[in-house]
């Protein structure tokens, strides 16, 4: 099924999404891990989180779930739980590849991901992908798009991708670092037959990395669905690391710091969807809060103000520790 069944008017909350980042593997960059997830952190563990998860974010009206190849067993998880939960059918299904999991299931493992967006890792990770989500995979994204990836020029990938869109599954890309806005353009650029090939592009932006919001929107006026990723900033806006600035906002609104974050998100009018990489389904509950917060101008004013320079977003984020 293609990604343009999503309604982001089927509930009032649908246009927060899930990722599985966070509870696909053992082992990743957000902040706070060791209070989230229990110290048994074993493939059985982290499925029961995962399937909590999904029922909590069925129940509060979330119906986007975002997996990829390299989150582990993610995509296993979820495909367990839409094969065994009541009103599973309802929801929309996206993977990614061009990383591949090598961290053998440890925390503490030296490499976590290898990057390779050539045809043949596309060939076998389609395989993988389909062989655990079946037809039930409306999205497929390149994952982790810079300015230099082959991906927008291989043509043997490029095909392979119109392909996969003439079956009726929709294509994407996801993009990282400081080159975002590049990539994005790039993107924007890769027509075949005349017909641009991609229907949604997933960014990292939030109130710390606003940097990208210019091509998010043109991305946006092109037709393509806008998905944002990392808006909590791999836990850097929620408590008790949060900047003063939003926590004062919060405070005001009588919500968490988490919900603002994502507020902020849903407030740009290129944004579609907003994932939350909720580890909890509390976490989750405070996510979805967003959907009712109403920002001001002078809010969202104070949170421009929290915006560091690309150069030093991303060092940052390159330093956190995967635990």
């Amino acid at each position: 099924m293609p990604f343009s069944r999503f309604d982001p008017q089927a509930t009032p909350t649908a246009r927060i999404g899930l990722g599985l980042a966070a509870v696909g593997r053992p082992g990743y960059i957000t902040l706070g891990r060791d209070r989230d997830l229990p110290g048994d952190r074993t493939p059985e563990a982290l499925r029961e989180r995962t399937h909590r998860l999904l029922d909590a974010a069925h129940a509060g009206g979330v119906r986007y779930i975002d997996a990829a190849r390299s989150y582990g067993r993610a995509e296993e998880f979820l495909a367990g739980w839409l094969t065994a939960a009541p009103g599973a059918a309802d929801h929309v299904v996206g993977s990614k590849w061009g990383y591949t999991y090598t961290a053998g299931w440890r925390a503490d493992a030296d490499v976590h991901e290898v990057k390779d967006h050539s045809a043949p890792t596309f060939d076998r990770q389609y395989a993988e992908t389909r062989a655990l989500l079946g037809d039930r995979l409306d999205l497929y994204q390149i994952h982790s798009v810079t300015p230099d990836s082959p991906a927008l020029t291989d043509r043997a990938v490029v095909d392979r991708l119109a392909a996969l869109a003439a079956e009726g599954v929709s294509v994407g890309l996801s993009t990282s670092g400081v080159g975002q806005a590049d990539a994005i353009r790039a993107a924007l650029g890769v027509t075949v037959d005349g017909h641009p090939l991609f229907r949604t592009v997933q960014s990292t932006f939030n109130v710390l990395e606003p940097s990208v919001a210019a091509a998010l929107g043109e991305a946006h006026d092109a037709g393509l669905t806008v998905i944002v990723k990392e808006a909590m900033a791999n836990g850097r806006l929620a408590p008790p690391v949060a900047p003063p600035g939003l926590r004062r906002i919060a405070e005001e609104l009588g919500v968490g710091a988490d919900a603002v974050a994502l507020a902020a998100v849903l407030h740009q009018p290129w944004a579609g969807l907003v994932l939350s990489g909720a580890a909890t389904p509390d976490q989750l509950a405070g996510n979805l809060a967003a959907a009712r917060v109403r920002l001001g101008e002078d809010h969202l004013a104070e949170l421009t103000r929290l915006a560091e320079t690309p150069e030093t977003y991303w060092d940052r984020r390159s330093r956190l520790p995967w635990r």
